[in-house]
């Protein structure tokens, strides 16, 4: 486990590209594997979660044949002529699916290992498919993280719909799944989560019946948007309407004989780009511009949460061509006042509540997060590590079981930071440390790689101020 100082900077400046969306890139594999015929995945992630879903697809019998580095551009970019470097951290892939069936189909008779490493999207969507073929058997395990993360959310809907898997202590991997005959349920979500409608939704393409899943609040819905383009019939209906936020929906698919993905391009990671973007909002003297990042309405709840607090931010939508809605996000420093941020809005801005967290401590007032009880069980308890980080670094902040208060003092003193293994944490260390008065010691700095490999690199880049930053 390696630690890196980060020190004091002055104002950041540029443009930044981030690198592609991880979650898009995850699903783009699998499903692209479980197509007919040849999908070609444009600007795809190239970082350790996505390369165990390669492999695991390959485990199961699908062909992957990475191209080279993506040379995907921005609609700005094209306008403008200027097509700039290549971009890193993306890599055009080719996948030679094997069919909804043919993971079943292709089984030679001993158990098969998938090894997810650190990515939970896969532990928790490939057992939905798996789980409805004819024949078969699959474990899925990974890191010393991934065993503490609970599968029974994804393992008792799945049982419900005749799934036959077994799990540690009932709740934790390895996960053993046996491929058998599935019926289509009406299940409803005691927690909103996009993995566990996913896996559900996968699942019911291989189901006799027709599968419904009952989201209690918005989540994000790149599967949905995904499996359409492919040629599934996804039903979604919003079930009430709230005054306070997004309605939460309907979700339904029915068993279909063949997918046909064709092409999928992966814009930019929002959730890799709130990093340097919360970044120049707390650090004086900062304006940075965030181009060709995705801004698919389930996933920018982030945007208005920083509204609120009054920051100086503007995101236009630009290119909406493809699957995902995509555009540029500007973002300077200001001053800053907390908010509240309610069970409605978590699964909108879930990966994006430590920088909350961290913006609360340079707002004026009292900074609030509730129903977001999800964070227990991330990479890390994101909770009690942002809670124990921030305090160790000056914050005044108080855990709550399903989320935080911050009082705001203005900033950050700075010290020592434990990632915990957590790639969004080892980020947030580095941003608080830019931020600081003193500077902050980042323990386990590496986990970064699991999401964004070129993110120091691209905090340097800013803090130099160079025009263009190439990094995806």
């Amino acid at each position: 486990m390696s630690s890196r100082r980060f020190d004091p900077s002055g104002g950041l400046r540029g443009e930044l590209r981030p690198p592609p969306d991880k979650s898009i890139s995850h699903r783009a594999a699998l499903i692209g594997a479980m197509g007919e015929g040849r999908t070609t995945i444009e600007g795809y992630l190239d970082a350790a979660d996505t390369r165990s879903t390669l492999a695991a697809v390959t485990a199961l019998g699908a062909e992957v044949n990475v191209l080279g580095p993506s040379k995907h551009l921005s609609s700005a970019a094209v306008d403008a002529g200027d097509p700039g470097p290549e971009r890193s951290g993306a890599i055009e892939v080719e996948i030679e699916g094997i069919g909804l069936r043919g993971p079943g189909s292709r089984y030679g008779g001993e158990e098969v290992q998938i090894n997810v490493g650190n990515a939970g999207t896969l532990l928790r969507l490939l057992p939905g498919w798996l789980a409805g073929q004819e024949r078969g058997r699959w474990r899925l395990d990974g890191d010393e993280s991934i065993r503490g993360r609970p599968v029974d959310r994804i393992a008792d809907p799945l049982r419900e719909m005749g799934a036959e898997l077994d799990c540690r202590d009932g709740r934790f991997p390895p996960l053993g799944v046996e491929g058998s005959s599935l019926t289509g349920i009406r299940y409803e979500l005691p927690v909103a989560s996009a993995q566990v409608k996913s896996c559900l939704l996968l699942a019911g393409l291989l189901a006799d019946g027709r599968t419904e899943v009952l989201e209690p609040a918005l989540t994000r819905d790149h599967t949905e948007r995904m499996l359409r383009a492919a040629g599934v019939d996804v039903s979604s209906e919003a079930r009430t309407r709230l005054p306070t936020g997004p309605s939460p929906k309907k979700i339904s698919v029915g068993p279909i004989e063949r997918i046909e993905p064709g092409s999928i391009e992966v814009p930019g990671d929002f959730s890799s780009a709130a990093f340097p973007l919360v970044a120049a909002l707390v650090v004086p003297g900062s304006r940075i511009t965030i181009d060709d990042v995705g801004l698919n309405p389930t996933r920018i709840g982030l945007l208005g949460v920083l509204n609120r607090m009054g920051a100086n931010v503007i995101a236009d939508e630009g290119d909406s061509a493809g699957l995902e809605p995509r555009g540029t996000i500007v973002g300077a420093h200001g001053p800053l006042r907390g908010t509240r941020l309610g069970e409605a809005e978590v699964p909108l801005a879930i990966d994006e509540i430590p920088l909350i967290a961290l913006a609360g401590c340079f707002a004026e007032g009292e900074t609030v997060i509730t129903g977001a009880g999800e964070l227990r069980h991330k990479e890390s308890d994101r909770i009690a590590a942002v809670v124990d980080g921030l305090r160790g670094l000056g914050a005044e902040i108080e855990a709550l079981d399903d989320g935080l208060v911050v009082s705001g003092t203005g900033g950050l003193r700075g010290g020592e930071f434990q990632a915990k293994g957590d790639h969004r944490l080892a980020m947030l260390g580095m941003v608080a440390g830019l931020a600081s008065r003193e500077g902050v010691n980042v323990v386990g700095v590496e986990a970064a790689e699991v999401s964004y490999p070129d993110f120091e690199a691209d905090l340097a880049r800013l803090i130099r101020g160079e025009a263009r930053v190439a990094s995806a």
